[in-house]
């Protein structure tokens, strides 16, 4: 049994989505459990045979309907695994799995996701959860990372789990794959030029994600197009050189009109699956040095300070502008299909549900 936040487009969402739906093709789907109700996430997993249940809870706000409601489903599915995600998702399966009765016989799972968040900026409840993980940290079993700056961080935000155990995110590599027909498709719909240097953002409206930076360095760099994806991200303000697509469902095919991914995040990622996505396309990554960017990143690409717009705008022109771009591309395709490929993340995360620690 997963049990996660919520169902929306999001990194630990495509990851639970994909491993779902990995061991409902062996045979064994597993019950996946949303606190919130809805989200595109939600609809792909129940077209893919994967039984799905929401508590009805507001974000942010476990109910006691909604408790009670988790509790029923871990006494009648009897799990012997339950894999949470995200920081309420951990907090309600404990609480619930302790008081089914049931915790002896299902070894729980704690997933964490991010690094170092900016608790002032989600405010004091977001604050109180963290912290109430800290303190219940050495319920689970173990507690699952994708990253080991998030390991690092929550080490120095009091977590002692029993065990840590890093499992990278992992790219489906047949879904996103450089694209020549869509980069003429879509550079052809928005007016861009085919020689045009043009890089790629995926990353919804955030405080984390720091788009005023990016806007910044934008600015500096008018020879250059940048196409911006995300929820929120239609709304940005309008500059010349700057495409807005809002969220979409078609990820790669927009990728496929750039040479470059970008990320500008702050803070708070661990295991960024925008970086990863872009590069499984071809194109190489600049990355402010938040989560494991480096680490995805290796030596395809270029890693700079956050919140340092100069720094942004001068290392997107620099790679853009070098005259082996496209060997920067394969190289950084060939990163993400050796080491961070969907298939090593899903067989890593049904080793561990099968046979523990």
């Amino acid at each position: 049994m997963h049990v996660i936040t919520g169902l929306g487009v999001g990194g630990a969402e495509t990851m639970l989505a994909a491993l779902a739906e990995a061991e409902a093709g062996a045979g064994t789907p597993p019950v996946v459990v949303s606190l919130t109700p809805g989200g595109p996430i939600a609809e792909r997993l129940a077209g893919s045979g994967v039984p799905v249940f929401d508590l009805g809870m507001a974000r942010g706000r476990p109910g006691l309907r909604g408790m009670t409601k988790m509790i029923g489903l871990i006494r009648r599915f009897r799990p012997a695994v339950v894999q949470s995600w995200m920081y309420h998702a951990n907090l309600v399966a404990t609480a619930a799995l302790s008081l089914s009765g049931r915790r002896a016989r299902t070894t729980h799972y704690w997933g964490i996701r991010c690094s170092d968040m900016d608790l002032d900026a989600y405010g004091r409840g977001f604050r109180l959860v963290v912290q109430a993980g800290a303190r219940l940290s050495r319920w689970p079993d173990a507690v699952t990372c994708n990253s080991e700056a998030g390991i690092a961080v929550h080490e120095q935000l009091g977590y002692r789990p029993r065990q840590f155990v890093l499992i990278d995110n992992g790219i489906d590599t047949n879904r996103f794959k450089p694209d020549r027909q869509a980069r003429v498709e879509v550079r052809n719909e928005h007016g861009v030029a085919l020689d045009r240097p043009v890089f790629a953002v995926a990353a919804r409206v955030d405080p984390m994600k720091d788009y005023p930076v990016l806007l910044s360095a934008l600015e500096q760099l008018p020879d250059f197009t940048a196409i911006v994806m995300g929820e929120g991200t239609e709304a940005l303000p309008s500059l010349p050189n700057l495409i807005r697509i809002g969220r979409s469902n078609d990820v790669p095919r927009l990728f496929a009109a750039a040479d470059l991914i970008v990320s500008s995040s702050a803070y708070g990622e661990g295991f960024s699956n925008a970086i990863a996505e872009g590069m499984a396309c071809g194109l190489p990554a600049v990355a402010t040095n938040v989560g494991d960017a480096g680490r995805i990143i290796g030596k395809t690409g270029a890693v700079v300070p956050p919140r340092d717009p100069g720094a942004l705008a001068d290392a997107i022109e620099g790679i853009l502008r070098a005259p082996n771009l496209a060997v920067r591309g394969a190289a950084a395709r060939e990163r993400i299909v050796g080491e961070f490929a969907l298939d090593r993340a899903v067989a890593r995360f049904r080793q561990l549900h099968r046979d523990g620690v």
